[in-house]
């Protein structure tokens, strides 16, 4: 079992043609490279921007924002139903 010989990329590359279509191909690999090039930009952009950091990732003593927190979760009460009911202790 070795690499792809010639032949096996040329049944390969057949296959993708017939399956894709002639038309929609250079379509993918424009976007596919559009894509890269995004990401090449990106990753370069994050590379020379320094991170910022939050007061609590550089002084654990600092208070938290408000506004970093996620918002509370409404709290009700449960309904009182014949579950609920069921499953208080008896008196006795």
């Amino acid at each position: 079992m070795g690499a792809l010989s010639p032949t096996h990329w040329l049944i390969v590359i057949g296959v993708v043609v017939l399956l894709f279509g002639a038309k929609r191909l250079p379509d993918a690999a424009r976007s596919l490279g559009r894509s890269a090039r995004i990401l090449k930009a990106e990753v370069k952009d994050m590379e020379s921007t320094p991170a910022t950091k939050g007061a609590t990732e550089t002084d654990p003593d600092a208070p938290v924002v408000a506004s970093a927190l996620p918002p509370a979760a409404a709290v009700t009460a449960p309904a009182a139903g014949p579950i609920a009911a069921a499953e208080r202790p008896l008196a006795g």
